[in-house]
């Protein structure tokens, strides 16, 4: 599948992949400042963004997608840097292919299986939840990105995630509203979604040593807890683990110029 993506800066070629919802736009800031540096490509994973739709949203797929943008773009040893799912897509690319990997950063996710219920301190059933809220808007009915607000959110309180989401929907040609990703197939595809490196038989005892692996994590998040350390050292058993303070999921956006002082410490020590 050919992604759509964005490129700035000049120097070795840095990756970054957005979490669920997410897309290249989310990351303009942070690539802007790593550009200074780097060669930095933001890509749209699939269902996501502008990159194509189709009904396989797992892993393997995101693999697959990633390495053909690798080789598309004539890239050797690239820096990979993932948050949350795009994390996930991360470490299974440098767990398939660790020979094409310069240096993997993991950020606010673990290598293990999640599960929909009973992680405590993780969001998957409110993921479940908050799709089940956007699959059932009529958008058709729909004449603002206000009234869209109004109606998520007795099923979603968070006004700043709310927001998040509204950075999906779109107008088309008609002036109606609708959904930039493929809200149908993600929400089917949610248990690929949570899957680790431990659900594969082909990763599931293996290490991976050839490559410097950072996770950041942020303070206030339940995504990586000190359970899930020993789940790091297992894969990556020469991992360094920074914790962000103040920070929640989307420590980037909470703590910018924080991440961005972890990444570059992180590639140029």
């Amino acid at each position: 599948m050919k992604l759509f993506f964005r490129e700035q800066g000049e120097g070795p070629g840095l990756i970054i992949l957005h979490g669920l919802y997410g897309s290249s736009d989310n990351w303009f800031s942070i690539a802007r400042k790593l550009s200074e540096q780097y060669h930095v490509y933001l890509v749209d994973q699939r269902n996501h963004g502008r990159s194509p739709h189709d009904p396989v949203h797992d892993f393997r797929a995101l693999c697959n997608d990633l390495d053909e943008f690798i080789h598309d773009r004539n890239l050797e040893k690239a820096i990979l840097l993932g948050h949350s799912m795009g994390g996930k897509t991360a470490m299974f690319y440098a767990a398939c292919h660790p020979e094409e990997v310069q240096a993997l950063i993991v950020v606010d996710i673990s290598p293990r299986t999640y599960r929909l219920e009973g992680d405590s301190g993780t969001s998957f059933l409110l993921h479940k939840q908050m799709m089940e809220a956007m699959l059932q808007l009529d958008l058709q009915d729909i004449t603002s990105r206000t009234e869209v607000l109004e109606k998520l959110k007795p099923s979603i309180p968070s006004e700043r995630v709310r927001h998040f989401l509204l950075k999906n929907l779109i107008r088309k040609d008609d002036n109606s509203f609708a959904w930039k990703i493929n809200l149908p197939v993600l929400y089917d595809q949610l248990p690929n979604i949570l899957q680790g490196l431990d659900s594969d038989p082909q990763y599931r005892d293996k290490q991976f040593t050839s490559f410097p692996v950072l996770f950041i994590r942020g303070e206030d998040s339940g995504y990586i807890t000190a359970e899930d350390l020993p789940a790091i050292r297992k894969y990556f058993p020469f991992a360094e683990t920074i914790t962000i303070p103040d920070a929640g999921h989307w420590l980037h956006a909470e703590q910018p110029e924080k991440f961005i002082r972890a990444v570059l410490d992180f590639l140029e020590g």
